[in-house]
């Protein structure tokens, strides 16, 4: 693979009614397999497909930045990130169990965590393998089967992760891909025989899944868009909320849905914070995104880029002021003159009532806003259809968990930005969505508890 922005790396057929009932029953076939392994069974497979993916990393890594165009040192986080969740879901797979429940005269019940079937998995573009693995680690390891639709725009890497589980030694059909863009989805959402839905994307989208979901009583997990706030108070380390704003805005080109792109900043050290993220901001290093030091790499299609641009242009009619970055990027190598590319960008003078302050621009573009106090802070800040995500920059610890105790979100961050541990819970509040990807919470999503209650003596009738 050569990287080649703004060409065709590849052409695949779009899946259509028939490709995807053979694919889900392909995968109801290889569940009655899987379900029936013991957890520790399961575990050494999902560990041997987590062995691959770490020492396939940097090939891996790099399908994933010609898929996506984000650098390969973020891909190459992204893919660490991705056998640690399958090795941290492996731990698990043998400890996954019910209880038991003693009840008067020797009699007692219990509980059977049991799997639910066969899962639909429905990916974003923005980190296709790591979202392909949040998914597909803790259904694997709770007994189930998944097919899974990657973004028609990143249809590459999740085929991958599809060999590699198949050289893990699952049963084939296990794990199975689809490809193709909405209709592809609804066939798929749509199938009786799929037993739950777990999606990440957008929330217009998000709300189609859902009614389609509920015409066949089908759980859903929904990890949707967000407008986060990330708060900057004036007793932060500045350094250290500096580093925080980056992070929170600018990785993967900005196209991540829980990126902390309101930026509050107290109006005590608003200057020298807007001063210091300015000057930060204009030194990434944008490219070739296969290049170790380069940093921010090309916008996922044409499209999406005029998108950016359109908000950017409606934030200056509106009163904001371009600090920094916003324009299109030419870079110098005449091989990535078509790429879609532009420097990122940080806006001044912002009001709640702007349209870039309001909206998921999902592009480099950061928004800064003064405010006054705590209490203010937190009304502006949950005044959002959102609530995916938050931060907070202080020393003070207690106000630290006062404001994350405040704010309506269900990720929040103290002095840090975009970490993912996979065992910590992620997912949203209001249109955020709901339903948990990593941590333990994801296994309630993946299996379904039945009671059993066991009589020891003679049956009483009422009768």
């Amino acid at each position: 693979f050569k990287s080649c922005p703004g060409r065709v790396i590849c052409k695949l057929l779009c899946s259509g009614e028939k490709e995807v009932d053979l694919a889900v029953q392909s995968a109801k076939a290889a569940f009655k397999i899987w379900s029936q392994m013991s957890g520790m069974e399961r575990s050494r497979v999902l560990l041997e497909a987590a062995r691959i993916i770490r020492e396939q990393r940097d090939e891996i890594a790099t399908l994933e930045t010609i898929n996506n165009g984000k650098s390969i040192f973020e891909a190459r986080v992204d893919i660490d990130i991705s056998w640690q969740c399958l090795e941290y879901y492996a731990g698990l797979a043998g400890s996954l169990a019910g209880e038991h429940i003693q009840l008067p005269g020797g009699s007692f019940g219990y509980t059977r965590r049991e799997p639910l079937g066969v899962c639909a998995g429905i990916g974003a573009w923005n980190y296709p393998f790591q979202t392909a693995c949040w998914k597909c680690a803790p259904a694997l390891a709770c007994g189930n089967a998944m097919v899974f639709k990657p973004s028609p725009f990143t249809p590459l890497s999740v085929v991958r992760l599809a060999e590699i589980f198949t050289e893990a030694g699952v049963p084939k059909g296990l794990f199975n891909v689809v490809q193709g863009g909405a209709a592809t989805g609804q066939i798929l959402c749509h199938h009786p025989d799929v037993a739950k839905i777990s999606f990440t994307g957008s929330v217009p989208t998000g709300s189609k899944i859902m009614e389609m979901a509920a015409k066949g009583i089908k759980p859903v997990t929904l990890e949707l868009g967000g407008k986060s706030p990330l708060i900057i108070f004036s007793d932060c380390s500045l350094e250290n909320a500096v580093n925080g704003a980056l992070m929170a805005n600018f990785l993967t080109q900005g196209e991540v849905c829980c990126n902390g792109t309101r930026v509050f900043v107290e109006r005590k050290i608003l200057d020298v914070f807007t001063k210091e993220v300015v000057k930060r901001t204009q030194k990434i290093k944008i490219g070739d995104p296969l290049l170790d030091d380069t940093r921010m790499g090309a916008l996922i299609n044409r499209p999406h880029l005029e998108r950016v641009q359109g908000f950017i242009k409606q934030a200056k009619e509106q009163g904001a002021e371009v600090l920094c970055g916003g324009d299109l990027y030419v870079p110098d190598d005449p091989k990535l003159k078509n790429g879609y590319y532009m420097r990122p960008c940080v806006l001044g003078k912002c009001t709640d009532d702007m349209t870039c302050v309001k909206e998921e621009i999902f592009g480099p573009v950061m928004s800064i806003l003064p405010f006054d106090t705590e209490e203010e802070v937190l009304e502006r800040a949950n005044n959002t259809k959102f609530g995916l995500a938050g931060g907070v920059f202080t020393r003070d610890i207690q106000k630290a968990h006062r404001v994350v105790a405040a704010l309506k979100a269900g990720m929040c961050f103290i002095n840090n930005y975009n970490v993912s541990p996979v065992e910590l819970p992620f997912g949203g509040y209001k249109s955020s969505g709901f339903g948990r990807e990593n941590g333990r919470a994801a296994i309630e999503h993946y299996t379904q508890l039945k009671t059993v209650c066991v009589e020891m003596g003679d049956v009483e009738s009422v009768f």
